[in-house]
């Protein structure tokens, strides 16, 4: 996928207009590129397959649990464009598709949060990346994370974490207490 930065930049000095603000005035005459280049990063996951990243080390190794705790991660809500974000725990027990280095999973969060995300699609599709390119034995996802556009307007409620989690395979059922809620 292409960013336009040039239709972006354009938006938003359109968008200060409507605001009655001046785009052409000093402190401003530069947000529009800006905020264009602001959102060609966080857009950045677009059109990108973050499943891609989950390729297998050489060699064989002890199937034990591989579970990251508390990964940063920051999104944009589709519905607001509004940030949210929060701390990712993702693991799995490696199966037939092997293990991976621990960077590829935070890579694999980033990717898909860098789009415009629900929370509930943004954990399903970590969680069928996990299932499909690695086939583990088990895995688990959950994401608890703050909503700027439930703390800015709305009920306006700030601090209020949302988690969503799945689990598969041998966790479905019984997931370690990573993945409880």
């Amino acid at each position: 996928m292409t960013f336009d930065r040039v239709g972006a930049a354009a938006a938003v000095r359109q968008l200060l207009a409507s605001f009655g603000a001046d785009p052409d005035a000093p402190e401003l005459a530069a947000t529009p590129g800006r905020v264009a280049e602001f959102w060609a990063e966080r857009l950045a996951g677009e059109g990108v397959d973050p499943g891609l990243e989950l390729e297998p080390l050489p060699g064989e190794l002890e199937p034990c649990p591989v579970i990251l705790e508390r990964v940063p991660f920051v999104s944009t809500c589709e519905h607001h464009l509004a940030a949210f974000e929060g701390l990712a725990t993702i693991g799995y027990l490696p199966g037939a598709g092997g293990t991976v280095g621990l960077s590829k999973l935070v890579k694999l969060i980033h990717g898909y949060a860098n789009r415009l995300q629900v929370q509930e699609r943004l954990t399903a599709q970590i969680g069928e990346a996990l299932e499909t390119r690695l086939r583990p034995a088990a895995w688990g996802v959950k994401l608890v994370a703050v909503h700027t556009c439930m703390a800015h307007r709305g009920v306006r409620t700030p601090q209020v974490p949302v988690t969503t989690v799945r689990t598969g395979g041998l966790w479905l059922n019984q997931p370690p207490s990573s993945f409880m809620y």
